[in-house]
């Protein structure tokens, strides 16, 4: 996300306001031109703070069901154990009791496979949401860049006004907010 004072923004609308009023018609293009950057550089900058939110959700997401998918396989591992205990129950045993230690053997085995299932599911669905997370981290960084690109273009688009209408620093301006939304539009390719 971008630091930038409150005031900043103020300070170049105030050298457009009095490009505006002189009446030159290059330093009122200049003025507009300023006024474009700005509304481009809020857009792309509320975008940042959006990705940025977003990835922040996925990974707690992510983190929760990493939780739940925990929680599957120590439950895995408890009927398995049990499984086992009966198994050897039934082998120790002989009549109705071991016929009874190999049903709850056999019910603990049909559980433990969907337990496997679930916990296997929740595994699949951890990666999609990490997944997810870097894709909105990775625009979060480009559109870093997009909004940085467009703040220096109205600051170099500001010194056409300051220098009294030199062209140069206005076409440089322009370059850099064109990089800059074609930037932000590239981190949604």
């Amino acid at each position: 996300m971008t630091d930038e004072l409150p005031t900043e923004h103020f300070e170049h609308a105030e050298h457009a306001e009095h490009a505006a009023h002189s009446g030159t018609p290059f330093l009122l293009t200049v003025s507009v031109t300023i006024a474009i950057l700005a509304v481009a550089a809020a857009t792309v900058g509320s975008l940042e703070s959006l990705e940025t939110a977003a990835a922040l959700s996925e990974q707690n997401r992510a983190a929760l069901l990493q939780n739940k998918t925990t929680d599957q396989w120590s439950f895995f591992q408890a009927k398995s154990v049990k499984k086992n205990a009966y198994e050897i129950a039934a082998r120790q045993s002989q009549g109705a009791l071991a016929q009874n230690f190999s049903e709850q053997a056999a019910r603990n085995e049909a559980e433990s496979k969907a337990i496997r299932e679930k916990a296997d599911s929740l595994e699949s669905e951890v990666e999609t949401r990490l997944h997810e997370a870097e894709r909105h981290e990775h625009r979060h960084h480009v559109l870093t860049v997009g909004v940085t690109l467009l703040h220096v273009a109205i600051a170099i688009t500001t010194v056409a006004i300051i220098t009294g209408g030199r062209r140069w620093p206005w076409g440089l301006g322009i370059a850099l907010g064109v990089a800059g939304v074609a930037l932000a539009g590239y981190a949604y390719l």
